[in-house]
């Protein structure tokens, strides 16, 4: 009898203890990045897709299109010059290449759910370090100032 009080007694401190440590966000309170867990992400070729790369600041996941908010890349769907094709063509390679690395969060940037083409607007981040902000540092994007600037 005396094993089963004790028994009794960690687990009731156990989910006390348990209790004590979930976070209930308040009315009001911002967003939270969600840690995404690992996926196999492809390049996309026409249409939407699971899991794939549009191009350096646009992506699927789960079957969600995600604009990545806090840069602007090189087109490459009509890209303006040749230069913009190439450079287009390296983002979207290593924006494939970071989403492939393992777990990344997804957070929101600004009041804004959805851009105009109802892509979701995300900031995408591994370690504290935006997967956009990568790109910029490598001179395969820019950040995002609210418009569109020449790439030719």
């Amino acid at each position: 009898m005396k094993a089963g009080s004790i028994l009794a007694g960690a687990i009731a401190i156990g989910l006390l203890a348990g209790a004590s440590s979930v976070v209930i966000p308040s009315a009001g309170s911002e967003p939270r990045a969600m840690m995404e867990p690992a996926r196999n992400f492809t390049f996309c070729h026409t249409g939407g897709g699971t899991n794939c790369v549009v191009d350096g600041d646009t992506l699927w996941m789960d079957g969600v299109k995600i604009r990545i908010s806090d840069i602007d890349a090189p087109e490459t769907h009509m890209p303006k010059c040749p230069e913009e094709a190439k450079l287009g063509a390296q983002a979207t390679q290593r924006m494939l290449a970071l989403v492939n690395e393992g777990a990344f969060s997804v957070s929101m940037s600004s009041s804004r759910d959805e851009d105009r083409y109802g892509r979701k607007l995300r900031v995408l981040s591994r370690d504290g370090r935006s997967l956009g902000g990568i790109l910029v540092s490598e001179g395969l994007a820019r950040q995002w100032t609210g418009s569109r600037q020449p790439w030719c």
